[in-house]
């Protein structure tokens, strides 16, 4: 299905509940960014009506102009030294038993950002009963040093997202690197054999099925444990258009096939973003 008109399968409804409206008001009331706002999440009602979202640190102002993301591009602000304890706050009033920290991109910084990372994971770590941690971290331009603070500060999984196939880097984005975000994954996993890592892609931007395979078989080359595979959807009339909208059979048809070339856990359809069920794999560890 081409761009246009979406399938029912991709229509969610409204926020509401007094759980969503609990959730929002304890994001505000720590002034927190989440990729949920940001980043227009389709799955943003089910989250927030379950207590849970995804952190966005360093700000809300991206220094890259990726095609497909809706959060905006520009000269961001000075990093927020309070915002570390801000997160664990939030996250103590949520509740939380895995909490997901991502960030923009901050190519301003001599680090990316790495050490707000690092400091967000020791923050979170003095909670009392101690939530799980993932952190969804930029591709820090490639430097190891920045990948290392973010390692040392042992959270449970470093995840990254290719996000698309190598021929459509350049349109999707501009900026990145796929084999560079090959290679933080697998310096990820050198430096710390016992973190788990994860990856994610979007479909419907016009990549061909042999190179979905080829992606997968590339990041488990790299030693990648989780993958997430979702329908790219248009947030503007900014952002690239969708070549197709895959139906969810055809989702179902991949995650078997990430399974069956060794990834330990994947989640697959059409809704599914990077942190959608993140804690899935974890829980089933412990």
């Amino acid at each position: 299905m081409r761009d246009g008109g979406r399938p029912e399968w991709l229509k969610v409804g409204a926020p509401i509940g007094d759980l969503y409206d609990r959730t929002e008001s304890i994001v505000g009331k720590h002034r927190l960014n989440t990729v949920c706002m940001e980043a227009v999440c389709p799955n943003r009602r089910e989250c927030y009506d379950a207590m849970t979202a995804t952190f966005m640190i360093l700000g809300h102002i991206c220094t890259r102009a990726c095609g497909f993301c809706a959060v905006v591009h520009g000269q961001p602000d000075t990093p927020d030294a309070g915002e570390p304890e801000r997160i664990a706050a939030a996250v103590s009033e949520l509740d939380l038993e895995y909490v997901v920290i991502t960030s923009v991109t901050r190519d301003d910084l001599s680090d990316g950002g790495a050490g707000h990372f690092a400091s967000t994971v020791d923050a979170l770590k003095g909670i009392d009963g101690q939530p799980a941690i993932e952190t969804l971290i930029p591709d820090f331009k490639g430097d190891r040093w920045s990948l290392s603070q973010v390692v040392d500060s042992h959270p449970d999984v470093i995840s990254h997202n290719v996000e698309t196939t190598p021929s459509l880097y350049e349109r999707v984005r501009p900026g990145a690197s796929y084999i560079r975000s090959l290679r933080l994954l697998e310096a990820a996993k050198d430096m710390n054999g016992d973190i788990k890592t994860k990856s994610g892609i979007m479909l419907g931007l016009g990549e061909t099925i042999s190179e979905i395979e080829s992606v997968f078989r590339a990041l488990i080359g790299s030693g990648c444990d989780y993958l997430t595979i979702g329908q790219y959807l248009r947030p503007s009339p900014a952002n690239i258009p969708v070549r197709e909208y895959m139906h969810p059979e055809r989702f179902e048809s991949l995650k078997n096939l990430a399974e069956d070339m060794g990834f330990i856990h994947v989640e697959a359809g059409p809704l599914v973003r990077s942190s959608y069920h993140a804690a899935l794999p974890v829980r089933q560890r412990r």
